[in-house]
């Protein structure tokens, strides 16, 4: 499939590009667009929850009163989890929430993603472009550019770029991702993904 190829200022340059059909014309499969975005935001959770069990609560481990003959419940230490402030029974403990992809349910919902933005025209091929000096005016401006000084957007490099990504850095809504980290929650979590021309071989050459 062919893409329009589209220059820093927005404006169509009347080069088309190949895009890989294997890529960006599959079929989307939404279950595997939903594990691999369920695993990434899976793995960012802390899992550092914690409460303190009977053994860990400071306090007397003194028995409150006998055991019968006062015609109340039976009570032991001042700990107990049934007690206001005492300890609490089964309570979280720091684990870890993420879970297994394999490479090829990765790949597959890497490359459904894609091919969603691309059928829906989310999907904009740019000329590789650099900044002589990191300055925000001039990404806000290359955005601006496209229609999306107000939307959310994800530009694809291919290695990373000090200058453009120092002047993207404060623009809110703004993303930078290199292609062969590319991840299908930061391309389903973006409205366009503008993708540098280049970018295009190294997202083929990630999926070997």
């Amino acid at each position: 499939m062919k893409a329009e190829v589209y220059n820093i200022n927005g404006q169509a340059t009347g080069r088309s590009i190949e895009l890989p059909e294997a890529i960006f014309g599959i079929e989307p499969n939404e279950h595997v667009i939903y594990l691999a975005v369920k695993q990434y935001l899976a793995g960012r959770r802390s899992g550092t929850h914690k409460t303190l069990e009977k053994s860990e609560l400071s306090g007397s481990t003194r028995k409150l009163h006998k055991q019968k003959g006062t015609g109340g419940s039976r009570k032991g230490s001042i700990k107990n989890p049934l007690f206001k402030g005492g300890a609490r029974i089964f309570g979280p403990r720091p684990r870890s929430y993420d879970f297994k992809l394999n490479k090829k349910v990765k790949s597959l919902a890497k490359n459904s993603a894609l091919s969603v933005k691309a059928a829906g025209s989310s999907i904009k091929i740019v000329e590789d472009f650099s900044f002589d000096a990191p300055k925000t005016k001039e990404y806000i401006k290359f955005l601006t550019a496209f229609g999306l000084e107000n939307k959310k957007s994800l530009l694809v490099l291919p290695e990373l770029n000090d200058n453009v990504y120092l002047s993207s850095r404060n623009v809110q809504g703004a993303a930078i991702a290199i292609a062969e980290n590319l991840n299908t929650y930061e391309i389903m979590n973006n409205n366009t993904i503008l993708i540098s021309e280049k970018s295009i071989e190294a997202i083929a050459n990630s999926q070997n």
